[in-house]
C-alpha cells in the first residue's frame, strides 16, 4: 500500500517569521508548512540559532558576499532539508508505545485508510503479525514538505558599489527563487500577489522545475490564486515557458490574515464553485500549451498531465466548514494560518503578543492601510511596531529607521526609491502636503494616509525575534485574520489538529459568523470605506467599479442561498438570516443611488 498527503490542512505562509522554522515542528508528523524568502537577514540569524543548536557546521554568509541572498537562502533550506530527515528517521525507529513520535504521528491523522492500517496494528495481538503491521507503517511514514512563497511584487532591484544598476538576476525576488531552485528539498515554490513575467520566465532556467528522466518534479510550483481567471492567465503563462502548476492555491481576497488583496466582490464559495466545474478544462488547456513548449524545447515529458491540486485557504474556522470545503467543492485540501499563531509550538509569536492575541476583540483586529505596498494589511492594534509608529509620531519623528529595506518602489520626492514608511519619505511629503495649501479637513485625511504607513518588512520578524533570542528590541508586527478572535487560549499541536478534525472544539466564539458570512461582512465593509474615499477624491476607482463590486457580491448572495438550502442543515434559519440582513446592508449603500456628479464615467 502507497500513502502520500497523510494530512488534508497546511499551514501556510505567516508574515516573514511566524513560520520560518515550522517545518522543523511538524513535518516530521506529516504537515506541510510554507516559509517566507523575504527577510534573507532573517534567514541567516535563524539558520545559525538551529545549526548551533543541531550541532550542525555554520559559516556566515556575510551580506557584502557575492549572491548572499540566494545563498542564504538555500543554506537555510538545505539545513532544514538535513534535519526534518533526520528527524524522520528518529520517528521511523521509534517503538509503537505511548508518547512517542511514531504513535504522535500517527495519533494526529485524521480518518483515513493509513489511520485504520494502525488502529487495526494496534488491535492485533504482540507476535508476528503485529510486527509485519509496524513495519509497514514504518514504511508509510512521509514527511510534511517544506515549501516556500515569494511575493511577486517584492521584487527591489539594486545597484552596485559603482551606483550603476545590477542585472535583473539579482533582484530580490530573482535571487529567492535562485536561492530555492539550487536547495535540496522536493518542494514547491508559492507565488503570490500575482504575475511577475521575469520571475516566472527565470523559472524556466531551472532543471529542478523540470520533470526528470522518468517524469517526476523535484521542484514543484504553487499559484497563490483570487478567482479562476487569475489561474488560467498565470497557469497558461508558466504552461507557455515549459512549466506546470502542481497546485492552485485558493485564498479568500479579504478573509485571510496578512495582506489582502480585494478581489472585486467575488466570494469564495463562488469562486470554489468555478474551480470545481472547470477543472478537468483548466488542466486540458494547460497540458496542451505544456506539450507544446516541450517539442518547441524539445523536450521530452509524459503524455499525460501531471497533478494538479486544488485547495483553499482564509477564514476557515471550524471541522464543518473545512468538511464543507473539502465535499462540497471538492477541493484536494485546505490551509489553517491564523489559528496557528495560538500554538506556542508551532508558529513563532512571542510571549507578550500571545497574550495580546488571547485577549483580541474585534475592535483589536482590523483591516489597516499600514502597508507600504499600498495593499490592505491586517494587523493587531496594540501590537509592539503600532505602539512605536504611534510612538515616534508623538514625539515628532515619524516614519522608520528602514532597516531591512525590501520595500524600496517610491521615487516620488526622491531620486532613489525609498520605502514609504520611511523616515526620508515620510519628512519630505509631510512638508509638501503642509505646503501645498489644500483644505483643512483634505490634509488632515492626506496626513494621515502618511504616517498610517509601518516597517513591516522588519517588524514581522520581531516574534520570531524574541522568541529565539536574536533581537531582544524587536517590535513585532502581527498580521492575525479577523478569525483571530475566535480563539482564545494557547493549544497543543494536537488539540489544534484535533479542532481541524472534528475531534474537539476549541472555538470561544461558539455563534461567530460563519466563514463565508464573515467575509461578506468584509467585503461589504471594504466596498463601503472605498466609496468614502472616492466621494472624498482620495481615490481614482470609477462609477463602474463599484456597480461591478456590487453585482458580484449580489451574485455570490444567491449561490449562499442556495448553498444554505444544501449544506447547512440545523443552522439554517440563522444563516438565511444573517445572509438576508447582510443583503439589506448592502443595498443600502448609497453607491447604489448615488455618483459624484465629477466622477461620472
Amino acid at each position: 500500500m502507497t500513502f502520500t498527503r497523510p494530512h488534508s490542512f497546511h499551514i501556510p505562509v505567516m508574515g516573514t517569521g511566524f513560520t520560518i522554522d515550522t517545518p522543523l515542528r511538524v513535518a516530521r508528523y506529516g504537515i506541510s508548512s510554507v516559509i517566507s524568502l523575504v527577510d534573507d537577514v532573517l534567514i541567516e540569524r535563524v539558520r545559525r540559532y538551529h545549526a548551533e543548536r543541531a550541532g550542525e557546521p555554520y559559516a556566515e554568509i556575510r551580506a557584502t558576499d557575492e549572491d548572499a541572498r540566494a545563498r542564504r537562502i538555500t543554506a537555510y533550506l538545505d539545513l532544514l532539508d538535513v534535519l526534518v530527515q533526520r528527524q524522520v528517521l528518529e520517528l521511523k525507529a521509534a517503538p509503537f508505545e505511548p508518547g512517542s513520535e511514531i504513535t504522535r504521528y500517527y495519533e494526529l491523522l485524521p480518518d483515513s485508510p493509513l489511520k485504520s492500517l494502525y488502529q487495526q496494528m494496534l488491535d492485533t495481538p504482540e507476535g508476528e503479525a503485529k510486527a509485519r503491521l509496524q513495519q509497514q507503517l514504518r514504511d508509510a511514514v512521509v514527511s510534511g514538505s517544506i515549501d516556500v512563497n515569494i511575493m511577486t511584487k517584492l521584487d527591489c532591484l539594486h545597484n552596485g558599489p559603482d551606483g550603476q544598476p545590477l542585472p535583473q538576476k539579482t533582484s530580490d525576488a530573482m535571487s529567492a527563487l535562485r536561492g530555492f531552485a539550487l536547495s535540496t528539498p522536493s518542494s514547491s515554490m508559492v507565488f503570490s500577489a500575482g504575475l511577475n513575467t521575469h520571475l516566472y520566465s527565470y523559472a524556466a532556467e531551472f532543471p529542478g522545475f523540470l520533470p526528470d528522466e522518468v517524469g517526476r518534479l523535484h521542484k514543484k510550483i504553487t499559484l497563490k490564486v483570487s478567482d479562476y481567471r487569475s489561474a488560467v492567465i498565470q497557469g497558461k503563462f508558466l504552461a507557455k515557458r515549459g512549466l506546470w502548476v502542481s497546485e492552485f492555491r485558493v485564498e479568500s481576497g479579504l478573509n485571510c490574515g496578512g495582506h489582502a488583496f480585494a478581489s472585486n466582490g467575488r466570494l469564495l464559495g463562488p469562486i470554489l464553485q468555478e474551480f470545481m466545474e472547470k477543472r478537468g478544462e483548466l488542466v486540458e488547456e494547460l497540458h496542451g500549451l505544456y506539450v507544446q513548449s516541450a517539442a518547441i524545447r524539445k523536450l521530452g515529458w509524459n503524455a499525460a498531465p501531471h497533478q494538479t491540486l486544488i485547495t483553499v485557504q482564509g477564514g476557515i474556522g471550524t471541522a464543518e466548514e473545512n468538511e464543507l470545503c473539502l465535499r462540497r467543492y471538492k477541493v484536494d485540501g485546505t490551509g489553517w494560518g491564523t489559528p496557528f499563531l495560538f500554538v506556542p509550538e508551532v508558529t513563532n509569536v512571542d510571549a507578550a503578543h500571545l497574550e495580546k492575541l488571547c485577549a483580541a476583540t474585534e475592535d483589536d483586529v482590523f483591516l489597516s492601510d499600514s502597508s507600504p505596498l499600498g495593499v490592505p494589511f491586517w494587523n493587531l492594534r496594540n501590537s509592539g511596531s503600532e505602539e512605536k509608529r504611534r510612538e515616534r509620531i508623538a514625539e515628532g519623528n515619524p516614519g522608520s529607521p528602514c532597516p531591512r529595506s525590501y520595500l524600496l518602489f517610491n521615487t516620488e520626492l526622491t531620486e532613489r526609491p525609498v520605502c514609504v514608511a520611511a523616515k526620508a519619505y515620510v519628512r519630505k511629503k509631510l512638508d509638501q502636503l503642509k505646503a501645498a495649501r489644500l483644505p483643512e479637513d483634505l490634509t488632515k485625511r492626506l496626513i494621515e494616509a502618511v504616517l498610517v504607513k509601518s516597517c513591516i518588512c522588519h517588524d514581522l520578524a520581531g516574534g520570531v525575534s524574541l522568541k529565539l533570542g536574536l533581537n531582544p528590541n524587536a517590535t513585532p508586527a502581527i498580521c492575525p485574520g479577523k478569525n483571530a478572535v475566535d480563539f482564545s487560549t494557547l493549544v497543543t499541536l494536537e488539540e489544534m489538529v484535533g479542532h481541524i478534525y472534528g475531534r474537539l472544539a476549541l472555538l470561544k466564539n461558539v455563534n461567530r459568523h460563519h466563514m463565508f458570512l464573515r467575509e461578506l461582512m468584509l467585503n461589504i465593509e471594504y466596498l463601503s470605506k472605498e466609496w468614502d474615499h472616492f466621494t472624498a477624491e482620495l481615490s481614482n476607482r470609477t462609477p463602474k467599479y463599484f456597480l461591478e463590486f456590487r453585482d458580484n457580491l449580489l451574485s455570490g448572495i444567491e449561490h449562499y442561498q442556495h448553498l444554505a438550502e444544501e449544506f447547512i442543515s440545523d443552522k439554517k434559519s440563522r444563516f438565511l438570516a444573517e445572509l438576508k440582513a447582510l443583503q439589506e446592508e448592502l443595498e443600502c449603500l448609497p453607491l447604489l443611488t448615488t455618483a459624484p456628479s465629477n466622477s461620472a464615467s
